[in-house]
């Protein structure tokens, strides 16, 4: 790690008044630096929490935006704005109200990895942390639509018992699943990196450490979750393994999931389930980035304000009783 541009990070952060956010998923050297480092759902709460007039926003823009709608009065700053999101570019706030027009009884239920834009036409917005708590808030007599995330979707679904599913998409819905209750239009979207982890990696992993307990992400696919010994959030994943007797696992999730794992787990070992699975925009963002943000005091995150405030219903929504 470059002292020097530490030193100037630290100095122009209380300089500014500024927190610095990370998502676990960032470089080490980036987590190391920042005030609170944590899952979509911590740094949602942290930013909507933050009395600092600078917030730093260490991920992809997605999560940079929602913290610019829940702090409007704050700085926003993200230092690579071209750090996106594949997965939320998959939905468009057009194709989610042409769907909501074919099935206008269905409550949507918004991944936060979307764009401001889709946010502002959902009911609700979640995480992969609490998405089973906010499906749990409505009966399954209640049609829904779950966008962007076909495979975070499909788990919660099931998970909440929901057996009658369907993909959805402008074009059209095809019959998935049929079962009893009310449909839940999954989006086909996905996470590259995370769909990009299969099955003979596990297995290869499982040969090569029958003793290692098997943690994924619910964005994984549905194969990979059906072998997992756990499924949850970075932060659910890191806190299964604190808690764990076991002293080995393979962890199916982002790469960077293992800095915070091993600094947290000094006795325990780590196996990432694929070297692939890096996601390159969360690696984006560098030091010198960080650095070039506070001296500047850009890139400046700005959402329009009538679209802040509509996409702030469904994120408030969310920070509600969960």
């Amino acid at each position: 790690m470059n002292m020097a541009i530490v030193e100037k990070i630290n100095h122009l952060r209380r300089e500014r008044d500024a927190v610095i956010l990370a998502h676990y998923y960032q470089r080490a050297e980036i987590q190391d630096l920042a005030d609170f480092v944590g899952d979509s759902l911590a740094l949602s709460r942290t930013a909507a929490g933050t009395r600092a007039k600078v917030i730093v926003f260490c991920g992809v823009d997605f999560m940079a935006e929602t913290a610019a709608i829940l702090c409007p009065d704050r700085i926003v700053l993200h230092p690579d704005p071209s750090s996106g999101c594949p997965m939320a570019d998959m939905c468009s706030a057009r194709e989610l109200r042409e769907l909501k027009a074919r099935v206008p009884d269905a409550k949507v239920i918004c991944y936060v990895n979307s764009s401001a834009e889709v946010k502002a036409e959902s009911d609700i917005c979640c995480t992969s942390s609490n998405a089973a708590a906010i499906m749990a808030r409505f009966g399954n007599d209640v049609p829904l639509i779950f966008v962007p995330d076909r495979w975070l979707g499909e788990y919660t679904a099931r998970k909440a018992g929901r057996t009658n599913l369907r993909w959805a998409n402008a074009s059209g819905g095809d019959m998935k699943e049929e079962g009893s209750g009310a449909p839940v239009y999954l989006w086909s979207g996905y996470c590259p990196t995370h769909h990009h982890i299969l099955p003979e990696f596990v297995e290869r992993m499982k040969a090569e450490h029958p003793s290692a307990m098997v943690a994924v992400h619910p964005e994984c696919r549905r194969e990979i979750t059906a072998m997992a010994d756990f499924v949850g959030s970075t932060a659910q994943i890191l806190e299964y393994c604190q808690a764990s007797p076991a002293t080995e696992f393979i962890i199916g999730t982002e790469i960077g999931i293992l800095h915070p794992l091993r600094v947290a787990n000094p006795g325990k070992t780590f196996y990432i389930a694929t070297p692939i699975a890096e996601c390159p925009n969360m690696k984006l963002i560098t030091l010198e980035k960080l650095l070039w943000a506070l001296e500047d005091c850009a890139p400046r995150v700005i959402v329009e304000p009538k679209l802040a405030a509509a996409a702030r219903i469904p994120i408030s929504r969310m920070l509600q009783r969960i």
